[in-house]
């Protein structure tokens, strides 16, 4: 993120600063020292805001930097510099919502249309058999592993709620969960779906 800087060439062609509201063409360089104190305070926060916006770091800091000037040359006119943040947030929002609004978007003719191909649909009486299959092989595991497949992936807990639920270790479950779909691959009836 870069800053306005206000080089010692430029200063040299001004002649010295009279007191602050004396001659208009003097109040930026007054109002600057406090806007470079706020960039330096509230910068790495607005920041962070920034990248939540895009997922370029080079475009964060192009956009914090747009708003940021859009803040400074607006700087006279908040009222209330305690809602800088929330006017920097807006700014950043807005610029953000312009270059959605400008993006330009490439069409290209192709030979083809990209559309996928239709693939049929599985048949109902198909996945049906299948399903009342899988059940009889969940049905014929061992007691404790047949409790622990239905909570995993039928109920779709977690390792650590079905171990909770059977009041058993996070392990005990892992182990005997990798057991059971050891024996459902191995079933003779389920040989069709591999």
């Amino acid at each position: 993120m870069t800053t306005p800087v206000c080089t010692s060439a430029s200063r040299a062609a001004l002649p010295p600063l009279p007191p602050y509201g004396a001659d208009a063409r003097y109040a930026p360089h007054a109002r600057y020292s406090s806007f470079s104190s706020y960039v330096r305070a509230r910068g790495p926060v607005l920041m962070r805001t920034a990248r939540s916006l895009t997922a370029n770091p080079c475009d964060a800091e192009d956009l914090l930097q747009t708003a940021l000037t859009k803040t400074y040359v607006a700087w006279e006119r908040i009222e209330d510099h305690r809602a800088l943040d929330g006017y920097v947030r807006r700014a950043l929002l807005n610029t953000r919502t312009s270059q959605w609004r400008k993006r330009k978007v490439d069409e290209f003719a192709c030979d083809e249309l990209p559309e996928p191909e239709n693939v049929p649909a599985p048949d109902p009486a198909e996945q049906q058999v299948l399903h009342d299959a899988m059940w009889r092989a969940v049905m014929r595991l061992p007691d404790r592993q047949r409790a622990m497949v239905v909570l995993r992936y039928y109920e779709d807990l977690s390792e650590a709620q079905t171990a909770e639920v059977l009041g058993v270790s996070v392990g005990t479950v892992k182990s005997a969960v990798s057991r059971a779909l050891g024996k459902l691959r191995e079933d003779p009836e389920l040989a069709p779906v591999r």
